[in-house]
């Protein structure tokens, strides 16, 4: 389990860092953001929480993990509106980080550059394997990285991967357990994984376009 190097921000400890909680769907990344952003207010820090103004699957401005679990966050629509929302803040929260454009990178650097504790969660690879938009930066950028793990539902080994289980080209498309489902790298990449199916349901891409 991440213990907090410095959760206390002193005079005498004022240098901010980036912590990045990456891994694939179901994995516990925002659990483990919502985890670590409670200490800190148990700590009595003042935090502020931020997440892509287009993801509204669980709640429109709540951080909401599959277990439930939520705290209240600003949605935004770039990033740059992050640096217009902090106030006072010594831990900054950032949550499906790989849904925002890469001025994010730049931002966190900021912040952290700024005694600002900031702490990313996000999608480290795509559908495909491949990595997810600024995630690889802020791994490489960040003092601190997590990779979280599900499991895989075909055959119960630790799982890296999301697959898409419905037909799409769009790079991005929002969904839970009827659109994705979490595959250790041997299942895969094996012939035999559950076929992409046509979707019946309209699902929605990062512009907020609902598509068939």
């Amino acid at each position: 389990m991440f213990i907090e190097p410095n959760i206390r921000n002193t005079p005498h400890n004022s240098t901010g860092w980036i912590e990045v909680v990456c891994g694939s769907m179901f994995s516990g990344k925002t659990e483990e953001l919502i985890r670590r952003v409670k200490r800190a207010k148990i700590a009595k820090q003042q935090v502020a929480i931020f997440k892509p103004a287009i993801d509204t699957r669980f709640h429109a401005r709540h951080v909401v993990s599959h277990n439930a679990n939520a705290v209240m966050s600003t949605p935004v629509p770039s990033s740059q509106e992050i640096l217009k929302n902090i106030d006072k803040c010594d831990v900054v929260g950032i949550d499906e980080a790989q849904f925002f454009d890469e001025g994010i990178i730049d931002v966190s650097i900021e912040l952290a550059n700024r005694g600002i504790r900031v702490i990313v969660a996000g999608l480290d690879m795509d559908f495909q394997g491949k990595p997810f938009g600024p995630m690889p930066h802020l791994m490489a950028v960040a003092e601190y990285v997590t990779k979280v793990h599900a499991i895989c539902v075909t055959c119960g080994d630790i799982a890296h991967y999301s697959h898409r289980l419905v037909s799409s080209d769009e790079k991005v498309v929002l969904g839970e357990q009827d659109i994705y489902e979490p595959l250790c790298r041997k299942c895969y990449y094996s012939d035999e994984k559950p076929e992409v199916k046509v979707s019946s349901t309209p699902t929605e891409n990062v512009n907020g376009v609902h598509k068939n």
